[in-house]
C-alpha cells in the first residue's frame, strides 16, 4: 500500500527534526490515510485509501447499506 490519497494524489513530505542545538535529521511527514468504501459513478464499489480532507470535504461517496437477509 502506497502512502498516497487515491483521489487528490497527497503523498509524504520531507522535514527535519530540529534538536535544541539546532542539529537538524530527515523526518516524513505522513499523510492521515483512512480505508473507505468508496461507491463510483459506474456503480462499482471499492476500498480506497484517501486522505482525511478528502472525506470532509466530501469527495468521497459512501455506499448505501446492504439490507440484511
Amino acid at each position: 500500500m502506497s502512502k498516497q490519497c487515491e483521489l487528490c494524489g497527497k503523498k509524504p513530505q520531507r522535514g527535519h527534526f530540529v534538536s535544541h542545538s539546532n542539529i537538524k535529521t530527515n523526518r516524513r511527514f505522513n499523510p492521515n490515510l483512512q480505508s473507505v468504501r468508496h461507491q463510483f459513478a459506474n456503480g462499482e464499489v471499492r476500498t480506497i485509501n484517501v486522505c482525511t480532507r478528502c472525506l470532509r470535504s466530501g469527495l468521497v461517496t459512501k455506499p448505501v447499506a446492504r439490507k440484511a437477509e
